[in-house]
């Protein structure tokens, strides 16, 4: 986990209990190993009672987190925006008067590979982004400077089950194209319908029972030596592939 700076990051076991009362949007909650009883027993509870994701650290981690603030053994990172639900997204596509368009970021856990993506969703054109909870980069401070801005404009809903959502976007008529580099040379591909691409951990991929969800797998060729190009740079070109298919209709 990165350094988090400036109102990212709230520590102290009062000011997180205001926090959580507040409606803040929290990422997570840090908690210092052997921290129980009292007030973070009921900030626990709290963040359990919200859906919030609840991690243990060590004393030096959190010293390190919090710029060796007095944290008391606590502290939440704050995302630096809102996020939306697969509703909202849904609803703008409707709005528009345009087919969804959604990318679903599989656990991609590298905050500046999110922030590219979340550019380049902004400027094709796309609804929306879908996450997990776990397992993912959050709306941090990095993400947001890797967006450049695109952030503010950009729908993204955090999810606890991404295979669960896919089968919620394939009843709504979405049709699902997993990014793997076994799948259909995606220029071979018809993209003009709704859709939502699947865009792998960088290492991992998609993952095969998310592969199962979907619809078609789609590939880009490799004519050089790798096997692979880095996840902002393969959902750039399968964005575009989209908008192209598109201009067509």
């Amino acid at each position: 986990m990165e350094k988090e700076q400036g109102n990212n990051i709230i520590a102290g076991r009062n000011p997180v209990m205001e926090a959580l009362r507040s409606g803040r949007e929290i990422d997570r909650l840090l908690v210092a190993y052997g921290q129980t009883g009292g007030s973070v027993t009921a900030i626990i509870a709290k963040c359990k009672e919200k859906g919030i994701l609840i991690k243990e650290v060590s004393p030096a981690k959190l010293d390190y987190l919090t710029g060796n603030s007095n944290h008391q053994g606590v502290a939440v990172l704050i995302a630096t925006q809102e996020y939306s639900t697969v509703d909202d997204i849904l609803e703008l596509a409707r709005q528009r008067n345009e087919d969804p368009f959604i990318i679903i970021c599989n656990e991609i856990e590298d905050p500046h590979n999110l922030g590219a993506i979340i550019r380049t969703a902004e400027a094709a054109g796309a609804h929306g982004i879908i996450i997990p909870k776990r397992r993912s980069a959050s709306l941090n401070v990095t993400v947001a400077k890797a967006a450049s801005g695109a952030l503010e404009y950009m729908k993204v809903a955090r999810v606890t089950n991404i295979s669960s959502e896919i089968d919620r976007l394939k009843a709504e008529g979405v049709w699902v194209f997993g990014a793997d580099m076994d799948g259909e040379d995606y220029s071979l591909t018809d993209f003009n319908c709704p859709c939502a691409l699947v865009i792998g951990n960088e290492g991992k991929g998609i993952g095969p029972l998310v592969a199962k969800k979907c619809d078609a797998i789609v590939s880009l060729p490799m004519k050089g030596k790798i096997n692979s190009l880095n996840a902002s740079v393969a959902a750039a070109i399968l964005m575009y592939a989209v908008v192209k298919s598109r201009f067509r209709k």
